[in-house]
């Protein structure tokens, strides 16, 4: 399928590895330029090397703490100085560390804050101007499934992703007239070294095997396994496309069924 992005250029953030590097993987290959950026600067330059092999586009990487303005500053800078343009803007930062409410100080909650939210609107704010004043751009938050049916142990991103969730949704509405879109992709249990780190917190808080966590997620899920990050790919190459200029203001599960609820 042609999505007719070819040329379009693509920030994606946390894009070294899971489910970063897995859009950044769809995008090149709908031939968008890219830019990179991850904190350590050594799986980002082979996520960059691997990436621009695959004949997409030139690709850029950019060692950076999302978590600050600074980190965000440049990144956004080192798009603008080699493309001049930032065309689909994709927020991903990680996440936040797994536990109760109590487990948490204050300090914890500003962290996520600022990795989770912060980052998001410092992205925005950089990049909207010329996406309006171009009349194109996409904007894509990677999310959670806790956002819609909130995941025991995990406080932080169940209210700090809901906080995302809000401002894409209004969002959305403020820049529908100028063509930007701005959805939300919520993953669920994903095979990536952030599912691997909630195995072994979830293990440790309960005293359980790391193959007894995941054995619990995809018994909750219909289709019996968890999801791989391409899947997840997959359709935030499809929502960046031009196919999906009337999807806007959505969230959307690739979870295997894992939400419950109707809508």
């Amino acid at each position: 399928m042609d999505l007719g992005i070819a040329g379009r250029v693509a920030l994606v953030g946390a894009s070294s590895k899971g489910l970063g590097r897995a859009v950044a993987e769809e995008l090149a290959d709908a031939g968008c330029p890219l830019v990179l950026c991850a904190r350590d600067p050594g799986p980002l330059e082979a996520a960059r090397a691997a990436l621009e092999a695959r004949g997409g586009g030139r690709v850029v990487a950019v060692a950076a703490d999302l978590s600050t303005a600074e980190g965000c500053d440049a990144v956004v800078d080192r798009a603008m100085d080699a493309f001049g343009r930032v065309d689909i803007l994709v927020t991903n930062a990680g996440g936040p560390p797994a536990g109760p409410f109590e487990a948490h100080a204050p300090e914890a909650w500003r962290a996520a804050v600022a990795l989770t939210l912060e980052s998001v609107l410092h992205l925005v704010r950089r990049v909207l101007p010329g996406m309006k004043e171009r009349r194109w751009g996409r904007i894509l938050n990677v999310t959670s499934i806790a956002v819609k049916q909130p995941v025991d142990g995990l406080i932080l991103s169940n209210t700090v992703r809901a906080a995302v969730t809000g401002f894409a949704r209004t969002l959305a509405n403020e820049v529908a007239p100028f063509g930007v879109t701005v959805n939300n992709l919520m993953p669920g249990y994903t095979r990536t070294d952030r599912l691997d780190q909630l195995a072994a917190s979830l293990a440790e808080r309960e005293g359980i095997a790391h193959e007894a966590a995941f054995e619990r997620w995809t018994a909750q899920v219909p289709m019996g396994r968890v999801g791989e990050p391409r899947e997840f790919g997959a359709l935030a190459a499809f929502l960046a496309s031009e196919r999906a200029s009337y999807i806007t203001a959505q969230s959307v599960a690739v979870d295997g069924g894992w939400i419950r609820s109707l809508l």
